[in-house]
């Protein structure tokens, strides 16, 4: 016993003479070395190659090696490193090092603490309402995108939510899910709701949406690439043998999104970009409005928007200054496209008619659609949680064109045959479709104000103009003849033409005087707009940005889609008629107007989960000229409209 406690005082010794300073003095290095790095060596602390390194070095430099080779080992801490390398610490190096004789065992590394994860501060007070924002200005950062996994080199980020929404509609004579314009395509009688105002009740969950965000790498560190693929359930019913009664249940999967983008920093304030795929058309869709019902989206009733195929070229500029300006003029070569003609008896457009004139004489004028727009970006309200504001332009011009071959002439048994011989090849017929768009996104702290108005012709298929697209042009031509174009689809429109004269007895034509000449297709003007206004109920209440109170919201909204009364008029052959009054202009629906009226109130449980609730009016009017156009319960009436509850659960993902 006396042996090793002998042992290890003289031990002790010698670990306080090599710590303390007062008996350094730099001697040179000695073959045998230190006697407590001996210690060390023998126990299997360090190595006999360590002791040579550290013995190597002046007497006053090895406890600093010796301490840094036992922090290296794992045999102290970093910390117990610091507090011993202090000058007042050298009594406790031998504590550390040499308590007792008994055999070192060499440590095993520290198991790692993982770094405290440092959550990031919630926000300090409850953000403004946010503006829908489908073609944002702020270009994509560059690795930006964090990936929920990734194909090979590619970043995958999964998005989108589950809604499901409980529906009663006063008068819903179409039995759609859905608000649509009065005019009742599914009904028995087409402006009638039978013996009461047809109300209904649905439950849906065909508005879940699911989509992927794509990121590619580039070695430039100045171009991204970004991509988008999104879809929803708002296809049609599936009809199947194994679900035929319950095809309800089976709505159709139908592609919203699809698109790639390259994006260039030309220059710190300088971003230009290319975009091909399926996108919102740059024509309306800048400016949404934030309700619960997204089927339609207030269709028809002042918001006008499209997604469609597009290549879209664009630049975002940053003008910099204190309210952080930014200006993004775009330009897009866009699918061109027209909606088709709803015929006012047994044929009542259908797949025939949507692709036959809707996507066929858009695409048959040759050309593609032109739509532009510019957005200039600035913070108007500095204070925290509110974005920034846009003043914005868009604009549109198409061309569509009707084709009838020899063939379609050739079949109608009625036609006089010198219009065979006049248009020997046949003929076509061309209108324009146009339309721009003037629009506010202005968010505050107080409130967020969106609002648009538009004005253009032939817009069916923005969604506007109460579902007129063009209308046949009569006047000044006698004996007005029509004729069916017919191609591999089926019915793709009609055609007329009359002579310029009136024709003689037992006459052509051509014998009397005159020529065939085609009448003339004009489109169906029309203008409207929209006002949202949202506003941030629990940050007017301070609530508590991190609490279950944060998410209160109310908007309110008020749109109109109207058509030009002179163009509905001429449509409907009021005023517009052949110069023989045999034949009236044709090709209108008789609406003058849709009305919506909505007030929405969200609440936002958490950051996933939102529930909301809207009680809304569609109403439409009847143009006035042909007054009585509905029977609504069995009474006549110029107008119909129906008042739709909604709620429902959304969690997003």
């Amino acid at each position: 016993m006396m042996g090793r406690s002998f042992r290890s005082s003289l031990i002790l010794v010698a670990a306080l003479f090599l710590a303390c300073p007062l008996f350094a003095a730099d001697p040179p290095a000695t073959a045998d070395g230190d006697p407590l790095i001996q210690l060390l060596t023998s126990k299997g602390v360090i190595t006999r190659d360590e002791a040579k390194t550290i013995n190597g070095v002046p007497t006053s430099q090895q406890r600093d090696r010796l301490l840094t080779l036992l922090r290296d080992k794992g045999v102290i801490s970093s910390d117990e490193l610091s507090s011993l390398t202090a000058p007042a610490a050298s009594t406790q190096v031998a504590k550390a090092l040499v308590a007792s004789t008994t055999p070192v065992v060499p440590a095993a590394a520290p198991a790692a603490i993982p770094p405290q994860e440092t959550k990031p501060k919630g926000p300090v007070v409850v953000s403004a309402v946010a503006p829908m924002r489908v073609l944002p200005v702020d270009p994509p950062v560059k690795d930006g995108l964090i990936p929920g996994f990734k194909v090979g080199p590619v970043k995958v980020t999964p998005f989108g939510f589950i809604k499901a929404t409980a529906v009663h509609d006063t008068s819903s004579p179409n039995g759609d899910d859905f608000p649509f314009p009065g005019i009742f395509l599914n009904s028995s009688s087409l402006f009638s709701t039978g013996p009461t105002t047809n109300s209904s009740f649905h439950i849906k969950a065909r508005s879940t949406r699911l989509g992927s965000n794509f990121e590619w790498p580039d070695m430039s560190p100045k171009l991204t690439l970004t991509g988008k693929v999104e879809m929803d359930f708002e296809g049609n019913f599936s009809e199947v043998d194994n679900a035929d009664i319950s095809s309800i249940r089976n709505p159709g999967p139908r592609l919203r999104l699809a698109y790639v983008r390259a994006d260039y920093a030309a220059s710190e304030k300088s971003d230009v970009f290319f975009e091909a795929g399926q996108d919102w058309t740059l024509f309306g869709s800048t400016a949404l409005p934030n309700i619960l019902e997204t089927t339609f989206l207030g269709a028809f009733s002042g918001d006008i928007w499209e997604r469609a195929p597009q290549f879209r070229f664009g630049l975002v500029q940053k003008l910099g200054g204190s309210r952080n300006v930014k200006l993004s003029p775009e330009f897009a070569l866009m699918m061109p496209s027209t909606g088709q003609i709803y015929k006012l008896n047994n044929t009542l457009g259908g797949f025939e008619a949507q692709i036959g004139e809707g996507e066929r004489q858009g695409a048959d004028s040759g050309r593609p659609e032109l739509e532009a727009r510019a957005v200039l970006q600035f913070q108007l309200d500095k204070a925290p949680g509110v974005a920034p504001a846009q003043l914005l332009w868009s604009g549109y011009e198409a061309r569509r064109t009707a084709i009838t071959t020899s063939g379609n002439l050739a079949s109608s048994s009625t036609l006089p045959p010198d219009v065979l011989t006049q248009y020997p090849a046949g003929f076509t017929n061309s209108s324009n479709l146009y339309g721009n768009q003037l629009g506010v996104q202005l968010p505050t702290r107080w409130f967020t104000l969106v609002a648009s108005a538009y004005r253009g012709a032939d817009m069916r298929f923005m969604l506007a103009g109460q579902l007129n697209t063009f209308y046949t042009d009569t006047e000044g031509l006698f004996n007005v003849q029509t004729v069916q174009t017919v191609d591999n689809v089926g019915v793709a429109g009609a055609q007329q033409l009359g002579c310029t004269v009136r024709i003689l007895a037992n006459n052509t034509c051509t014998s009397s005087g005159g020529v065939w000449q085609i009448a003339r297709q004009r489109p169906v003007g029309a203008f409207g707009g929209f006002v949202n206004l949202g506003l941030p109920l629990s940050r007017w209440f301070n609530a508590d940005p991190k609490g279950h109170n944060a998410g209160w919201q109310l908007y309110l909204h008020a749109g109109k889609d109207q058509v030009v009364h002179r163009d509905i008029q001429k449509a409907l052959g009021i005023g517009c008629t052949s110069a023989d009054a045999a034949t009236a202009c044709n090709g209108g629906i008789p609406l003058s107007q849709s009305r919506f009226t909505a007030v929405t109130l969200y609440y936002k449980l958490n950051s996933w989960a939102t529930f909301a609730f809207e009680q809304s009016q569609y109403k439409t009017l009847a143009t006035p000229d042909v007054g009585g156009l509905y029977t609504i319960a069995g009474k006549p009436s110029n107008s119909w409209k129906d008042n739709r509850t909604e709620f429902g659960p959304i969690f997003s993902f």
